[in-house]
């Protein structure tokens, strides 16, 4: 079987080099493709995009070159770590300004009473135990004591006020149209007739009285 010349050179040396060539040039096309459907898949979360990128790498070489360019900078792990150090500093940060005064910014412990730098007062103690109590506490939940001078929370549930808003709501309907029939019901006053004047009015003749006849 004849084989195959290449540039019209028939050498077995120099055809298996180009074959060799040729598929390492296949390979590379092949990887490049599976390459950049992993990498899109790692720095995209949109499966279309992802989808896009895989097209365009089917371009030999030059669609691979785009989505380099073009891909986003970052992986999306390295995105959500990002976030969540940046939660975590968030909550650090929020426990530090708690365990600050309000005066003086020192550094307090969550039971202390004053301030050992400014000397204020933070908290009260508990008349019963002695722990401190935060301002908003009705109850001691050390030692199940009354905070006096508290004011105790209204306890209601979401379902209760849905009811009581509802009940105000059906009671100013109500007055609303009892307000409505009433003045419907209402009788409207007769007009007064009018004095009438004037030169077409004519005034009934007075009846004259005999008179006594004088005799003679």
């Amino acid at each position: 079987m004849p084989t195959l010349a290449y540039f019209g050179i028939n050498s077995s040396g120099l055809n298996l080099a180009i074959d060799v060539l040729i598929l390492f040039v296949v390979v590379l096309y092949a990887s490049l493709i599976f390459w950049t459907y992993k990498d899109a898949r790692r720095r995209i979360a949109d499966p279309m995009l992802v989808m896009c990128a895989v097209v365009a790498s089917l371009f030999p070489y030059v669609g691979t070159i785009i989505y380099i360019i073009l891909r986003p900078p970052e992986y999306l792990e390295d995105i959500r770590e990002r976030e969540l150090e940046t939660h975590a500093a968030e909550v650090r940060l929020a426990q530090l300004e708690q365990n600050m005064c309000p005066h003086c910014d020192h550094h307090i412990e969550r039971d202390f009473l004053r301030c050992p730098s400014c000397l204020r007062k933070l908290k009260e103690p508990c008349q019963s135990c002695g722990k401190p109590l935060e301002r908003t506490w009705s109850l001691c939940p050390y030692c199940e004591t009354d905070v006096p001078g508290a004011k105790q929370p209204r306890r209601t549930t979401r379902r209760r006020e849905r009811v009581e808003a509802s009940i105000e709501s059906e009671a100013q309907t109500g007055e609303s149209k009892a307000l409505k029939d009433d003045g419907a019901r209402a009788p409207v006053p007769a007009a007064k007739p009018e004095p009438t004047s004037g030169a077409g009015t004519a005034r009934a003749p007075r009846a004259s009285r005999p008179r006594p006849s004088s005799s003679s």
